[in-house]
């Protein structure tokens, strides 16, 4: 997989605090900042889909008598 170089400004103290949290974790800077977007796109999933669970908890009785009436009119034939 080939590799993009990306630039930001961030205050001094930012920059130290990076560098010093990418060595305790034994990471190069930009793993390090990798590993915080992938483990923030892992969490933006994982929001949308506890909200997508919430919402069917909340509207399934739709969606079941939805389903009910497009069987019952459908009639025994689409068994």
């Amino acid at each position: 997989m080939g590799k993009t170089q990306l630039g930001a400004r961030v205050d001094d103290d930012i920059a130290e605090l990076a560098r010093a949290r990418a060595k305790d974790r034994g990471l190069s800077l930009g793993d390090y900042i990798a590993s915080l977007v992938r483990d923030d796109a892992d969490g933006m999933r994982r929001r949308g889909l506890d909200a997508a669970r919430r919402f069917l908890d909340e509207h399934q009785a739709v969606f079941d008598e939805a389903e009910d009436e497009a069987r019952r009119s459908t009639g025994p034939q689409a068994a």
